[in-house]
């Protein structure tokens, strides 16, 4: 069975005593610590690599709704120099920012030996799935954007936008970022935040039209739970990353700009159950069938990605646990080599 490397650090090593070392417990800021936008964009691209030769396996996610928000549990295993699972327990409370002051995605991801069940780590997961979705972004862009794309447009002036914002600014030419989000102060102070941080110019919009229609790359990382991006809104030759919908209530695309454009999902069975695609297919808009490609099949050279500056090109990213495995063993073996982190014994029992 082939094997694939995410870094060169050694794992923890085993003492006399015990089989294998504690459990690392790493924070976000540990986190923030260790990893690169490039190291996430590795850690992505092996995932999916891993994902299309077989080496993956990744259960449909599972929904937990509440009375503020919704839990999401995303599992996971993953073959790289040994067999690793990981599964991660968010929220997602998007009233947290206005209502409780607190982030609108918090949650752990748990990572095990596939070996033995051994629990490797347990990690913060804000900042893990802001910047892998990131890199899934990026990585797409890579094979669906055009490369001269100066112009990205956002809808959604969270987190999440920010990280795809980063993430972009440093792959492709960028001269114009346009943004817009329902709560409009919010959009101006991003924008006016991100012109600094960017040293490019952020201009905050009226609109989502007017987002969409001047951008070559167009993200939605948004909460929306109707589409608001209809297929008059996309210019020939633009790349779309949508991003928001996690799980089944929510959408943000038409159906119809679906059936109209190349469409490429980060995976089909999660994608025809909780993205954009799952609501194109409800719609009788398309089928499975009309999915050009997984995004694994692009990076592999299986499918192609853009034949032509006019292609409109849809990528549903709906986060994929196989992504949170490559990448929390990524940060695992990085903190092990640097002993970054506090550690637990789970399985230790102690006497009164």
């Amino acid at each position: 069975m082939d094997r694939f490397a995410i870094d060169p650090s050694s794992a923890p090593t085993v003492d006399a005593h015990r089989r294998v070392a504690p459990a690392l417990i790493l924070s976000r800021q540990h986190i923030a610590s260790l990893m690169s936008l490039p190291d996430y964009v590795a850690a992505v691209e092996v995932a999916f690599r891993a994902h299309g030769t077989g080496h993956a396996e990744t259960p449909v996610p599972a929904h937990i709704g509440v009375q503020q928000g919704t839990f999401h549990i995303k599992s996971a295993s993953l073959v790289l120099d040994r067999p690793y699972v990981a599964v991660k327990l968010n929220g997602n409370f998007p009233g947290n920012p206005a209502r409780n002051a607190l982030p609108t995605i918090q949650g752990v991801v748990a990572l095990c030996d596939g070996n033995d069940g051994t629990v490797l780590a347990v990690m913060d997961s804000i900042e893990i799935t802001l910047r892998r979705t990131a890199a899934a972004t990026v990585l797409a862009a890579r094979y669906l954007a055009q490369p001269s794309s100066d112009t990205v447009g956002l809808c959604g002036c969270g987190a999440q936008g920010r990280a795809q914002l980063e993430a972009l600014a440093a792959c492709l030419p960028l001269r114009r970022v346009l943004v817009w989000d329902v709560d409009e102060p919010k959009a101006r102070r991003f924008a006016n935040d991100m012109s600094r941080s960017l040293a490019v110019e952020v201009d905050a919009v009226d609109s989502a039209k007017e987002v969409t229609v001047e951008s070559h790359v167009v993200v939605t990382a948004t909460t929306a739970r109707r589409p608001f991006v209809t297929d008059d809104m996309v210019r020939p030759g633009a790349f779309v990353a949508a991003i928001g919908a996690d799980n089944p209530g929510k959408s943000e695309l038409a159906p119809a700009l679906l059936a109209g454009a190349k469409v490429v999902v980060d995976l089909m069975d999660q994608a025809a159950t909780m993205g954009d695609l799952h609501h194109a297919i409800a719609a009788g808009a398309m089928t499975r069938e009309h999915v050009h490609a997984e995004l694994s099949d692009v990076v592999l050279g299986r499918k192609v990605g853009r034949k032509s500056n006019q292609e409109r090109i849809v990528f549903d990213s709906t986060g994929t646990a196989v992504q949170d495995v490559a990448t929390a063993v990524a940060i695992w073996k990085r903190a092990a080599a640097k002993g970054v982190g506090a550690t637990i014994d789970f399985g230790a029992l102690h006497s009164a």
